[in-house]
C-alpha cells in the first residue's frame, strides 16, 4: 500500500470516528445522581443518608442573601424576587418572610386549619370562645394590627391561621425587617428557595441557579445591591463550571504537550494522527457499550474517570511506532510486540474486572468501560494499525543520544538486597505515619472552598436550621403510623426542652397531624346548627353584622366532612416541603423525623428515644460507616485483582525470575506512593485506591516490555525509547490534574504521577536485563549508528 493510500485510510478512519462521536454525543444523556458511586445502603442510618442526599428538600434548598443596599431596597428586592420566583415551574416554594404562614398557604388548605391546630383539643368552638375571639378582634381592629386582620376576619375570626402560622416558624427564625427576612446584624435580605430538580442534578440546579441570578437582575434595577446563593445546588453548578473550566485548560495543555512530544519523538508529522485513533477507538467502543448496558443511567463520572483511566491504552501504539523499523514488516513488528502488549492488557482487565462484584454501580459502570476500551485500543493496535504505519522507519537503536543515554544508566548498580531496607522503610512510614490513616469524611471528597461551607453553616444558623448530625427516627408500616408514633413523642421532646438538653426540635406531625388526631378534631367541630346558634349568641352585644362570618361557618362545615389531609394534599405548598424533610415514606414502610436544634444532652436524648420506640441516629457516624463499608469492598475487589495479575504473568512467563522481575518494581511502586502519600499527611480515600490500580497497570507494562526485550541490546534500546516517551505523556497528563484545584482530580494526578516516576525507575533498575550485541550484526549497527550521527 502508498503512502498515500495509508493515509487516506488513516484520515477516514479518524472521520468514522468523528461522525460515529457525533452521532452518539445527540443521543447520550449523563446521571449526576451521585449516590451511583455509594454502596447500597445495610443499615437504617445509611438508608436515611442515601435517601437525603438523592432526594431529601436539603439537598434542593438554596439560601439566597441579598446585600450591598440599605434595608428598604433589599426588602422591596426580596419580594419582588419571591414574587417572580413563585410562579416558576422550577421551585416548589419560595419563603423570605411573612409568606411562610399566609400568603404562600393555598386557599385551598385553609378550610382545614381546625384539624391542623391544637386549638380544639383543650378548647371546645363554643359561645364564650368565639365571644372572647370577637371581642379580641374588635380589638385588633383598632390597632396597628388592622390591615393583617381584616382581610381573614370574615372566614376565619379566631385568626387560627396566624396562630398556626407562628407555630410553624423554627424556634430561631430569622428577624422580619419591611415584611421580609433579614440576618440579625439587619444588613442581608435572605430567601429560602426549594428546586423541584434534585441537588445533584447538575443541569436542573444550573437552570434553577439561572433563574434565580434572573430574577434578581429583574428586581435589582440598577441598583448596587448583590447576589449570593448557597446551597447545595449552587455547589453542584460550581463545582460543574469549575471543573469544565479546568478540564478545558488541562486538555488543552495535554493535546499541545502530547503532540510536541510526539512529534519530538518520532520527527513524523503522521505519528501524532495514527497515535490517536487507537485512544479515540477505545473511547467510542467504551460508551457504545456503557449506552447498550446501561441506557441513560450512565454516570458522567464515569466518563470523565473513564477517560483518565484509559490514558494507558497510549502506550500501547508508542511502544509499536519505537519498535517499527525498516527491514521488518510492520505486521510481524506487531506480532513479536503481542505477548507482552497482550499480557498487560489481561492483566489491567482483571484487575477492572473485580470492580463488577463490588455492590456499587458507577464502580460497575467504570469497569465496563474500561474494559472494553482497553480491549479495543489493544485490538486496534494489532490489527489494524499496522496497516497505516510506514515500513521503512528508521530504527530508534541507532540514536546516538538514546545510545548514550542507554550506556550511563547500564552504569547503574543492579539493586538486589537494597530492595529490602526501601521497602521496610516504606512500610514503616505507611504503618507509623501519625494522622488517620483512611478518609471516612463524605465533606472532605468536596471540591466546594471551605470559605463557602462555612458560609453555607453561617445562613443555615440564621435561617434557624436543626443540628445535622444527630435526629431522631420513628418508623412505622406507612406515614399515618410513623406520623401517630412521633406524636407519642412529643411530651418527653417538651420535658428535654424544660431540662435543657435540647433547645426546641421539629417533626411532621407538628405541619401535619395524623389522620387519628384530625379525626378526633373534627368530632370536636359543632354542626352547622349549633355553630350558627353560638355566633348568633356570641354577636348579640357586637359591633358585627349577624351575616359577617358565613363564610367562617362554611369554611368548618367543609372541615366537619373532609377526609383527613394526607402529605399529598400539601403539594405546592411550603407545608409539603416542611412535612417531606421530616416523613420519608418507602414502599413498605415510612420514616418520621424529629430535627434536634440546641442538642446539650445527647444521652438524655437517647433514653427519651429509647423509651419510646425511637431510634436516635448519628449522621456522621452513619456517612463514616457508608464510606468504610465501600471501602471495604474496593480492598476486596483489589485483593483479588492482585491475585488474579499473579496469576496472569505468571501464566504468561512461567518462571519464577522472568516473573519476580516484572512485579517486583510494581508491588514496591505501590508501596513507595503509600508512603510518600502517608508521609505527607494525605488520607488515603477511594480515588486513591482506584488511581494505585492505574498507576500499577503502568508499571506492569513497563516492566513486561522490558523483560520482553531480553538481552538484545538494540531492542532494549526501542523499549527504553518507547518506555520513556510513555512516561513522559503519562506524567504530563497527571502532573497537571494533580495541580487541580477539585479534590478527585488532585488525587488521582498526584497518586499516578508518583506511580509513573517510581515505575520507571524500577523498572529500569529492576526488569532491565544487561544488554548484549549480537556479534553479527554489532558493527552493521555500529556503522548506522555513525552515518545518523
Amino acid at each position: 500500500m502508498s503512502a498515500r493510500a495509508r493515509l487516506a485510510w488513516a484520515l477516514a478512519w479518524l472521520g468514522l470516528l468523528l461522525a460515529a462521536g457525533a452521532w452518539l454525543s445527540q443521543s447520550l444523556t449523563f446521571s449526576g445522581d451521585l449516590r451511583r458511586f455509594l454502596p447500597d445502603a445495610r443499615t437504617p442510618e445509611q438508608k436515611l443518608l442515601i435517601d437525603e442526599l438523592g432526594e431529601g428538600p436539603g439537598s434542593r434548598l438554596l439560601l439566597i442573601a441579598l446585600s450591598g443596599a440599605d434595608v428598604e431596597t433589599l426588602a422591596a428586592q426580596s419580594l419582588a424576587m419571591r414574587d417572580t420566583l413563585a410562579t416558576d415551574a422550577r421551585f416548589v416554594f419560595v419563603a423570605n418572610g411573612a409568606s411562610v404562614g399566609l400568603e404562600a398557604i393555598p386557599e385551598r388548605l385553609r378550610p382545614y386549619r381546625y384539624l391542623l391546630s391544637p386549638t380544639l383539643d383543650t378548647q371546645p368552638l363554643d359561645e364564650a370562645f368565639l365571644r372572647g375571639e370577637l371581642d379580641a378582634r374588635v380589638q385588633d381592629l383598632g390597632s396597628p394590627a388592622a390591615d393583617l386582620v381584616e382581610p381573614l376576619l370574615a372566614s376565619d375570626p379566631t385568626l387560627e391561621m396566624l396562630k398556626l402560622a407562628e407555630a410553624w416558624l423554627p424556634a430561631h427564625a430569622p428577624q422580619t425587617l419591611h415584611g421580609a427576612w433579614f440576618d440579625r446584624a439587619g444588613e442581608q435580605a435572605l430567601l429560602l428557595v426549594e428546586t423541584r430538580a434534585a441537588g445533584f442534578d447538575p443541569d436542573g440546579q444550573r437552570e434553577a441557579v439561572d433563574a434565580v441570578e434572573a430574577a434578581f437582575a429583574a428586581a435589582r434595577e440598577g441598583a448596587s445591591s448583590q447576589l449570593e446563593i448557597i446551597g447545595p445546588g449552587a455547589f453542584a453548578d460550581e463545582i460543574g463550571t469549575r471543573t469544565a473550566r479546568e478540564a478545558r485548560w488541562i486538555g488543552t495543555v495535554d493535546s499541545i504537550g502530547l503532540v510536541l512530544l510526539l512529534l519530538v519523538a518520532y520527527r513524523s508529522w503522521k505519528i501524532p494522527l495514527l497515535g490517536v485513533l487507537p485512544l479515540a477507538s477505545a473511547g467510542l467502543a467504551g460508551l457504545v457499550v456503557l449506552v447498550l448496558l446501561f441506557g441513560d443511567r450512565v454516570h458522567g463520572i464515569t466518563i470523565a474517570f473513564g477517560f483518565t483511566l484509559i490514558g494507558v491504552v497510549q502506550d500501547y501504539p508508542i511502544h509499536f511506532f519505537s519498535h517499527q523499523r525498516a527491514g521488518l514488516s510492520p505486521w510481524r513488528s506487531v506480532r513479536a510486540l503481542w505477548p507482552a502488549l497482550a499480557t498487560g492488557v489481561v492483566a489491567t482487565c482483571i484487575a477492572y474486572l473485580t470492580f463488577l462484584f463490588s455492590g456499587v454501580d458507577g464502580l460497575r459502570q467504570l469497569a465496563v468501560f474500561t474494559i472494553v476500551a482497553l480491549a479495543a485500543a489493544a485490538l486496534c493496535t494489532r490489527y489494524a494499525l499496522p496497516g497505516l504505519i510506514d515500513p521503512g522507519r528508521p530504527d530508534i537503536a541507532h540514536s546516538p543520544r538514546l545510545q548514550a543515554l542507554w550506556q550511563r544508566i547500564e552504569r547503574l548498580p543492579r539493586p538486589r538486597a537494597s530492595l529490602l531496607p526501601v521497602a521496610l522503610v516504606a512500610l514503616a512510614v505507611v504503618a507509623f505515619s501519625p494522622g488517620a490513616f483512611w478518609q471516612n469524611d463524605l465533606s472532605r471528597l468536596t471540591p466546594v472552598p471551605e470559605p463557602l461551607l462555612q458560609r453555607d453553616a453561617q445562613l443555615r444558623e440564621e435561617l434557624g436550621a436543626p443540628d445535622v448530625r444527630y435526629v431522631l427516627t420513628v418508623q412505622g408500616a406507612d406515614a399515618q403510623a410513623a406520623l401517630a408514633g412521633s406524636e407519642r413523642l412529643r411530651p418527653a421532646l417538651d420535658a428535654l426542652v424544660t431540662q435543657g438538653a435540647i433547645d426546641g426540635y421539629d417533626l411532621a406531625a407538628r405541619y401535619l397531624p395524623s389522620a387519628a388526631v384530625q379525626r378526633a378534631r373534627q368530632q370536636a367541630l359543632p354542626e352547622v346548627d349549633a355553630l350558627r346558634a353560638s355566633l348568633d349568641a356570641a354577636l348579640a352585644d357586637s359591633p358585627f353584622r349577624a351575616d359577617a362570618f358565613e363564610d367562617f361557618v362554611a369554611d368548618v362545615a367543609t372541615a366537619r366532612g373532609a377526609l383527613p389531609l394526607q402529605p399529598r394534599d400539601l403539594a405546592g405548598s411550603p407545608l409539603a416541603t416542611s412535612v417531606a424533610g421530616l416523613l420519608i415514606e418507602g414502599e413498605r414502610h415510612a420514616t418520621a423525623l424529629v430535627s434536634l436544634s440546641g442538642l446539650q444532652d445527647v444521652a438524655a436524648v437517647a433514653q427519651v428515644a429509647e423509651a419510646h420506640d425511637a431510634r436516635l441516629l448519628d449522621m456522621k457516624q452513619a456517612s463514616e460507616s457508608l464510606v468504610a463499608d465501600y471501602r471495604t469492598r474496593v480492598l476486596g475487589a483489589l485483593a483479588l485483582a492482585a491475585l488474579a495479575l499473579v496469576a496472569t504473568v505468571w501464566i504468561a512467563l512461567r518462571a519464577p525470575g522472568r516473573v519476580a522481575r516484572v512485579l517486583l518494581p510494581m508491588a514496591l511502586t505501590t508501596l513507595l506512593v503509600l508512603a510518600v502519600l502517608r508521609g505527607s499527611g494525605v488520607e488515603l480515600n477511594l480515588f486513591h485506591l482506584v488511581s494505585l490500580i492505574l498507576a500499577a497497570g503502568l508499571g506492569l507494562d513497563y516492566a513486561l516490555f522490558f523483560e520482553h526485550a531480553g538481552e538484545d541490546r538494540d531492542d532494549q534500546l526501542r523499549t527504553l525509547h518507547a518506555v520513556i516517551v510513555c512516561s513522559l505523556m503519562t506524567l504530563l497528563v497527571f502532573s497537571l490534574l494533580a495541580l487541580s484545584s477539585i479534590p478527585v482530580l488532585r488525587a488521582i494526578g498526584s497518586t499516578v504521577a508518583l506511580g509513573v516516576l517510581f515505575n520507571f525507575v524500577l523498572a529500569l533498575l529492576v526488569s532491565r536485563r544487561r544488554g548484549r550485541v549480537d556479534t553479527m550484526t554489532g558493527p552493521v549497527a555500529a556503522g548506522r549508528a555513525g552515518a545518523d550521527a
